[in-house]
């Protein structure tokens, strides 16, 4: 696959959507796959908070740790990909106010490698991506469905449905557009919402169960490799189905090592004396 050898950045992504160029961006947690995303020409890696259920067994993103998210964002920056890596600023390391989400941000840029951050809400957290854009780091606005605000919305329920809720995901998105926000990520609302945002800011919107006129797509690795092989959102497709595979090796290995079988004698070191 030929690709660029420039480093993807805000400026990149911009120009992708005044072109009419998708945004292909991929949530990835780790070192190893981070390089595989980039090798195949991801434009972004999103370390997102999802590594809360995905990585470490969490029922919602609301426990993850800015240590946590440390953690997984240095781990996929070492695999100094071409790709934008984008830090997901987990709950309640920016609600608190402008000074503690411009820290933490400074946090993920500074310590953990990061290109941009991403924080999820539209007018309510304006304050705040104002703030940490003035302290000169990139921020992807998030829209929609906001994982992190589901104690509020009773669940993981689609947002923007009917004209009133309609106007309140449009009028945060404009906020975050407005801002200065390079990006954005829609969730789960109707299609035809996330094509109107699109058409409407200047930000590049990725969406996530948002239909296919946004800017660009996102889905969790986990997910489009079938590694999470559990019930999946419908907007989820499986390019892969990994988690059997893996199942399957790990059966047949447990199966050789109880026969006896493995290792084999080509598989083990001789002492080096002569042979008989």
């Amino acid at each position: 696959m030929s690709m660029s050898a420039e480093k993807t950045t805000v400026q990149t992504i911009r120009v992708k959507k005044r072109d009419g160029a998708k945004v292909v961006t991929v949530t990835a947690y780790d070192y190893f796959t981070a390089k595989l995303a980039d090798r195949a020409g991801v434009d972004v890696i999103l370390v997102g908070d999802s590594l809360g259920m995905v990585m470490l067994g969490y029922e919602s993103t609301l426990p993850v740790t800015m240590e946590e998210m440390l953690h997984h964002v240095k781990a996929v920056a070492r695999a100094r990909p071409k790709a934008m890596v984008v830090a997901d600023m987990p709950f309640m390391s920016f609600q608190a106010g402008w000074e503690e989400a411009v820290k933490n941000s400074g946090r993920f840029v500074k310590e953990g490698g990061a290109d941009a951050v991403k924080l999820e809400g539209g007018l309510a957290v304006l304050e705040k991506v104002k703030a940490i854009l003035r302290a000169g780091i990139p921020v992807m606005g998030h829209v929609g469905l906001t994982p992190q605000s589901i104690l509020k919305f009773g669940g993981y329920r689609v947002q923007g449905k009917g004209q009133r809720a309609r106007e309140a995901v449009i009028a945060d998105a404009r906020a975050l557009d407005e801002a200065g926000c390079f990006s954005m990520v829609l969730e789960g609302v109707p299609a035809s919402l996330g094509k109107e945002i699109a058409s409407k800011v200047k930000a590049v919107t990725i969406g996530i169960g948002a239909g296919p006129d946004c800017d660009g797509q996102v889905l969790v690795c986990h997910d489009l490799l079938g590694i999470n092989d559990e019930l999946t959102p419908r907007f989820v497709r499986r390019y892969a189905s990994l988690a059997a595979d893996t199942q399957a090796a790990f059966e047949k290995f447990a199966e050789d090592v109880r026969e006896g079988k493995f290792p084999s004698p080509e598989e083990c070191y001789d002492d080096g004396g002569p042979k008989q």
